[in-house]
């Protein structure tokens, strides 16, 4: 049984909340245009010292005092470091960057930080009072905005006007995932019986949320989503989403291989593979598979699949 959306009018809001409430479904009032003087051929505000580094395919980053790494708060956060070095890659300042699935918020925050605006949409309200908590101390001389809007990403095309979108940008729920019991394989010793041993870490049991879905049923989904967002890009806007692959019961689970054939289908161009390097991230990893069948950590990496909207219609097969 479908669950019903939720009644906004009955959630408690605080007032910047209250504001994005007002503009429920409506075209948002938010700027799309660069704030910068980079020449209009340029992808970035970057010099080229810096663009050489992020030409470099794997990518490391270290969490700072502002990252949310309470489980407790949100069960799968990135860097900010992260988000902000894919923001500046691929944006101007002033241009609008759009989250698909917001959750903790670390994209907004990003994007403020950088002299972005920004969107972000989540199903559920903890996290987006999360999302507000955390923009409650915007940067000196800003000049840009931050929305962080309770209702599902298939309503997104509501609230943004088509070819604003410099950059969608997200993690989203990987499948089902974390929808069963964890079991810590990735510690070591008795570092495996923790505050999350024999927990259910997902965000929530709405049959909406993508991280309820098998395999099959999240690719359409994300394929579903992501075809009424294509039209919100500028031409030659990329799309970068960050997921792992997985195994389930004994079977490698390739999410990211999914994706890049979904979306291809759906119109968007897959340009590049970035990796995310999180060993230096990740201590006392467990021992998987020894002696007899190898198995890569996914702990250890996942995937920054980057796409475009092609500067002309793809035909979708």
């Amino acid at each position: 049984m479908t669950q019903p959306e939720p009644d906004l009018m009955h959630i408690p809001l605080s007032h910047a909340i209250a504001e994005t409430h007002a503009l429920y479904r409506t075209f948002l009032p938010i700027g799309f245009e660069r704030l910068c003087t980079c020449p209009p051929t340029h992808l970035n505000c970057m010099t080229a010292k810096e663009w050489i580094k992020s030409q470099i395919g794997v990518w490391q980053f270290a969490y700072e005092g502002r990252d949310i790494r309470d489980k407790n708060l949100h069960p799968a956060t990135f860097p900010l470091a992260l988000a902000r070095k894919v923001i500046e890659l691929f944006t101007h300042e002033g241009e609008l960057v759009l989250d698909p699935f917001v959750g903790s918020g670390t994209s907004l925050l990003a994007a403020q930080d950088a002299n972005r605006n920004a969107v972000g949409f989540d199903l559920q309200p903890d996290y987006i009072a999360l999302c507000e908590q955390r923009l409650q101390s915007p940067t000196l001389f800003q000049q840009t905005q931050q929305y962080a809007i309770l209702d599902d990403a298939r309503h997104i095309p509501l609230y943004i006007r088509p070819e604003t979108v410099s950059l969608i940008w997200t993690s989203p729920p990987y499948a089902n995932m974390l929808n069963r019991k964890r079991k810590n394989k990735s510690r070591r010793g008795s570092e495996r019986q923790n505050e999350q041993y024999d927990k259910v870490e997902q965000y929530s049991q709405d049959s909406r949320d993508l991280g309820t879905m098998s395999i099959a049923e999240y690719t359409t989904a994300m394929g579903d989503i992501y075809e009424q967002l294509l039209p919100l890009l500028k031409p030659k806007a990329h799309c970068v989403i960050n997921v792992p692959d997985m195994w389930w019961e004994n079977e490698r689970i390739t999410i990211h291989i999914e994706l890049i054939e979904e979306l291809r289908r759906r119109g968007y161009e897959f340009r590049n593979t970035i990796i995310w390097d999180r060993t230096n991230i990740v201590n006392r990893i467990g021992i998987f598979g020894w002696p007899s069948n190898y198995i890569t950590m996914g702990t250890t990496f996942e995937y920054l699949l980057d796409f475009w909207r092609p500067p002309e219609p793809k035909t979708v097969k």
